[in-house]
């Protein structure tokens, strides 16, 4: 049969990125508590695609992704980069996957277990020089202005926040190592169950230690350089402002390589 996507195309353009999104599968993902627990993921894979041909192989991804099914991993993941990069004679190849990682956490005061699901995703890239993986993670949070708690004679204005942090390791750590770190770093963590007591404590606690969005990015970005692990980060939070017609947020960016 006729292979159209090799034929020259009429705009003789090379192309950074093309291929396939919104691929869905289910997935083992390292757990620190049971070894590994079952997820479902939405990936995206592509390659680069010279001038000189006029499309891609899309069935060439799926049928890579169907023959990989492997447990998340840095090195399953170029396994399945390798795989696709020979299977379309790319000079590059990307994935990205995309999968809610479930905590059971139990509520501080009445221990009432319930599960919390955290956005993550972890993205690769591999050419002739060389690899990179890319490791994100959402936490929510919660936080007390610290302003409005000075200046009031009763209360203070209290929101959740999003701690978003994209991380370059140098070795393999746990997820529970960075969602540990996002949630100490507001005025409380946030939980699915709570009781009237587990009410009182969360507010009381979350009264006692106000932070800012300032303050929240700071103790995050202080916790990771300290981490040992991470040889890169950015990290984001957004705060959801209950009294403003506004978000706030704040940014901080390390390379911990070059120190």
């Amino acid at each position: 049969m006729e292979d159209v996507q090799s034929h020259a195309p009429q705009v003789a353009l090379n192309i950074d990125r093309v291929g396939v999104r919104e691929l869905k599968l289910p997935l083992l993902v390292r757990d620190r508590c049971q070894g590994t627990q079952q997820t479902v993921a939405t990936v995206d894979l592509g390659v680069d695609l010279p001038s000189s041909f006029k499309g891609t192989h899309m069935s060439r991804f799926v049928e890579a992704l169907e023959q990989w099914n492997d447990e998340i991993s840095y090195q399953s993941v170029r396994r399945l980069l390798v795989n696709i990069k020979e299977r379309l004679g790319a000079q590059r190849a990307y994935a990205r996957f995309c999968f809610p990682y479930f905590i059971v956490k139990k509520a501080p005061a009445s221990g009432s277990p319930a599960t919390v699901a955290y956005e993550c995703r972890l993205t690769g890239e591999l050419d002739d020089k060389g690899q990179s993986f890319i490791l994100e993670t959402e936490v929510p949070v919660m936080t007390v202005c610290p302003c409005s708690k000075a200046i009031s004679r009763e209360g203070a204005h209290s929101q959740r926040a999003m701690v978003r942090m994209r991380l370059r390791m140098r070795a393999f750590s746990w997820l529970e190592d960075f969602i540990d770190i996002a949630e100490e770093s507001g005025s409380s963590a946030v939980y699915t169950l709570l009781k009237r007591e587990d009410e009182k404590f969360v507010t009381e606690s979350s009264f006692a230690r106000p932070t800012f969005v300032e303050d929240v990015v700071r103790n995050v970005a202080q916790k990771l350089t300290a981490h040992g692990q991470v040889e890169w980060f950015s990290v984001e939070v957004e705060s959801m402002e209950s009294i403003h017609n506004h978000n706030a947020f704040a940014r901080i960016e390390r390379d911990l390589s070059v120190r």
